[in-house]
């Protein structure tokens, strides 16, 4: 490391769980984040000053203005932008040492493998049950870890998973509930501290994988309500069965659901 990175990070290196091997493994380290919004936005300012060397930012969408209350990353003359883009911009005014590399479009079947491959890590931080479902195959399919998290009103969830080491997303909801089901965000609204609460809890996670340390959030999901301020936790557990990490899978390759809905399953 330079000496200026020895200077940038050194409350992270004099932590005995990281050190400078650990600093340098984390400057190696190759983390894409789905979705720059209300989850991706905190976690890609955590790792970006924490020091992971490269970032991938894939999200189709521009920046609209009730974005703002809680996709802190994005800021108000963004407006109109490109999501992937304003993000790589922020990420380089805070840490030049960081590589972003830029997505600028929404994660479907036909491109989803393209875009995860060579990653060491996702983090999920979309809105809506056909991509969060997405990601768990293509991560699943493709053997890369990833942090799942879902958020509405006051609650936020999130899981992580090592494929066929632990239980996947599908494991624990197994398909995308009926349209309608779950109110989307816009409808039910979500509160913005909430969801940096959550996407920082995602960075962490993701951090700690990277690092090798602490234990990981798999085959446990956590429950946060903020109104009364609490955490939970539910055990879960690989299932034997899950239509694409069981012993027999069904899903051997990608599907693009059509639900345009955001949040939690109740």
């Amino acid at each position: 490391m330079r000496e200026d990175q020895i200077e940038r990070y050194s409350r992270n290196i004099i932590l005995t769980e990281i050190g400078g091997k650990g600093q340098e493994r984390l400057l190696d380290s190759k983390v894409l984040i789905v979705g720059a919004g209300g989850l991706g936005s905190p976690a890609a300012l955590y790792l970006a000053a924490a020091g992971v060397g490269t970032i991938g930012i894939a999200d189709g969408d521009r920046v609209d203005l009730t974005n703002l209350q809680r996709q802190i990353i994005h800021f108000t003359d963004d407006v109109g932008t490109g999501k992937a883009d304003s993000a790589k911009a922020k990420i380089a005014r805070l840490n030049p040492d960081v590589e972003v590399r830029v997505h600028p479009e929404m994660i479907r079947a036909k491109n989803a493998r393209k875009i995860i491959s060579g990653y060491d890590f996702v983090i999920d931080g979309t809105d809506n049950f056909a991509a969060k479902f997405l990601i768990n195959d293509a991560c699943v399919l493709q053997k890369i870890p990833f942090s799942h998290a879902g958020i509405l009103r006051f609650n936020g969830q999130m899981m992580t998973v090592r494929p066929y080491s632990s239980a996947c997303y599908r494991c624990v909801f197994t398909a995308p509930p009926p349209a309608g089901a779950v109110p989307s965000c816009a409808e039910a609204g979500v509160l913005g501290a909430m969801a940096g609460t959550i996407g920082t809890l995602q960075a962490v996670e993701t951090l700690k994988y990277l690092l090798g340390v602490g234990d990981l959030l798999t085959d446990r999901l956590l429950i946060f309500d903020a109104l009364p301020m609490s955490f939970r936790e539910v055990k879960v557990k690989r299932d034997p069965s899950c239509p694409v990490c069981g012993e027999h899978p069904t899903i051997t390759s990608l599907i693009d659901y059509e639900q345009k809905i955001c949040g939690l399953k109740r």
